[in-house]
């Protein structure tokens, strides 16, 4: 970057910073790296893509800040950088929500056709929490609740839900969360304890943000 003009200079170091956020897939690992550090063959199993491709994403968004990593053995493990890129993230959604034709019909589409019903907001789902008034369902695979889950958050990821409806009471309100607004996992399972009488509401957001407001937080082992 030149230094002849520092502001210039700074917005192109912003400008870099956004061209690294550039990418559907990138946004993606983003997403799942927010529920806790991973490595490139995990994520590169979790997100469906080749080991070599993700290591190039990862090895591009570290170079410009977005994420920090640490080698551990043969591995190497990679995290956000700092809590805000989550915010950044945030931040982008909304504007792509409020302006962007294109992601307000895919909202209106898929997500709205399985949810119609208000979202739980965090503080609400707090207060619930506290009044002992709600059961709390962590749909996300059994790793990423092992590394970080709200209090009391039973898990029973997507694949296993439907088989597994007997564990979940029918006398009070579900309220069903995984890693974001629009992570297709709560929606799902939203739709599908709806269709089997069960009371259900989503979260308004995921655990990431939950932990980011500074709200209680579990670990558990992992299996």
């Amino acid at each position: 970057m030149s230094s002849d003009n520092p502001k210039r200079a700074l917005f192109e170091g912003f400008a870099e910073v956004a061209k690294a956020l550039a990418h559907g897939r990138r946004l993606e690992i983003l997403e799942l790296l927010a529920q806790g550090e991973r490595s490139v063959e995990a994520v590169a199993g979790r997100i469906g893509l080749p080991v070599a491709n993700v290591s190039q994403h990862l090895r591009l968004m570290r170079r410009n800040g977005l994420l920090a990593s640490r080698p551990d053995g043969k591995r190497v493990l990679y995290r956000l950088s700092d809590p805000a890129v989550l915010d950044l993230a945030g931040a982008l959604r909304r504007v792509a929500e409020r302006n962007f034709a294109e992601v307000r019909d895919v909202i209106g589409g898929y997500f709205q056709r399985r949810d119609t019903l208000e979202p739980v907001s965090r503080a609400e789902l707090a207060r619930r929490l506290r009044a002992g008034l709600v059961t709390v369902l962590d749909v996300r695979p059994q790793d990423e609740y092992a590394a970080g889950h709200l209090p009391k958050a039973m898990n029973i990821p997507l694949a296993e839900l439907q088989r597994r409806l007997r564990e979940l009471p029918k006398a009070r309100e579900i309220v069903a969360y995984c890693r974001g607004p629009y992570c297709v996992l709560a929606f799902e399972a939203v739709a599908l304890l709806r269709r089997r009488g069960f009371k259900a509401r989503r979260l308004q957001d995921g655990f990431p943000e939950w932990k980011r407001a500074g709200l209680a937080v579990r670990t558990s082992p992992a299996r």
